[in-house]
């Protein structure tokens, strides 16, 4: 191949990813979909009057949290009443009315606890005349961390090692870490109730599954503690688990401790403003022709079924497949 058309193609996939990365950039997605019209707040195809509360509180976690934090403070300014979300170390930005609490990411550690408390706190404290917007993103799970009964932060960071380790999927862990939180699986919505509560959601999970992005903290869970245990067996985990953790599924599937999904999570509105594995990728730069190789968009599949830890595997859409200007 001629040295000035391998330039021109590494010119054009470098574009190709800027755009890419540019497509899903939380603070652009937030004013993207954000307004407000005099009194009416308008989240994606939702609508919040705002003359009807007299609290608005912002509640998140999730490494995209400063950016789309700050994105929401441009349009709501101090109309705000207060907020914290939960970022990773080093990824923050300067803010007025939301406070930023940094944590660890991917193992959760004590500064994650502790806001994860205060988090839990303040939506305790909304009413009937609160608005509570909730800002989720990936990487939740670890920085948004509060132990269910009977477990300690200790368990929650040897497991999250021990399923980091072994290689389980992001569906694996997060079915797991809801079944041994005290906040998500819908436990954070049902903390808030019977305030309004609109969820603005930066997916980074193939499939986009509510439940999974930052473990569903304002979506009632689907899974089972039978399952969790089909996952441990598929991994081998059963006996490097902590004690109180293999002892709390295990209850969990006897019907001893109360599903996430049926501790009375109430229902909520929830809008994905992105979803970075599944958004049809941009391709070729502004106002210019794709290259011969780029032929069209294309999405990542539906989530894969199947028992937990089973391996699957898909077909990608080009296998099989000649790609115009290939061997050129």
């Amino acid at each position: 191949m001629r040295p000035e058309i391998l330039e021109r193609m590494r010119q054009e996939a470098q574009d190709i990813f800027y755009e890419g990365l540019a497509a899903v950039d939380p603070e652009a997605r937030i004013s993207q979909c954000c307004s407000l019209d005099g009194p009416i707040l308008k989240l994606g195809h939702i609508s919040h009057d705002l003359d009807r509360f007299t609290r608005i509180l912002v509640l998140g976690a999730g490494k995209a949290g400063a950016a789309m934090a700050l994105a929401l403070e441009s349009v709501l300014g101090d109309r705000i009443t207060a907020g914290r979300v939960i970022v990773k170390y080093g990824h923050v930005r300067p803010l007025k009315h939301i406070t930023l609490a940094e944590a660890g990411h991917p193992v959760p550690d004590e500064n994650g606890l502790r806001a994860a408390e205060i988090l839990l706190d303040l939506a305790r404290e909304a009413g009937d005349n609160t608005l509570v917007i909730g800002l989720i993103s990936g990487g939740g799970s670890a920085l948004m961390t509060l132990p269910a009964p009977g477990l300690s932060l200790q368990d929650k960071q040897e497991t999250t090692r021990l399923l980091l380790d072994c290689g389980a999927s992001i569906h694996e862990i997060n079915t797991l870490r809801k079944h041994l939180s005290g906040i998500k699986g819908g436990l954070l919505a049902r903390a808030a109730a019977p305030a309004a509560l609109t969820c603005l959601v930066l997916s980074d999970v193939v499939g986009d599954n509510l439940d999974i992005i930052a473990s569903g903290p304002a979506t009632a869970d689907p899974g089972t503690f039978g399952q969790c245990l089909d996952i441990i067996r598929a991994r081998g985990l059963g006996p490097k688990l902590p004690p109180a953790v293999l002892r709390r599924l295990e209850s969990g599937s006897r019907g001893q401790v109360p599903e996430p999904r049926k501790t009375g999570t109430r229902l909520l509105k929830r809008f994905p403003i992105s979803s970075s594995p599944t958004m049809p990728w941009p391709l070729g730069r502004p106002g210019k022709k794709p290259g011969p190789w780029a032929t069209a968009p294309w999405s990542c599949p539906p989530p894969l079924k199947g028992k937990p830890g089973t391996p699957q595997s898909f077909t990608p859409p080009w296998q099989g497949k000649s790609l115009p200007g290939a061997g050129r």
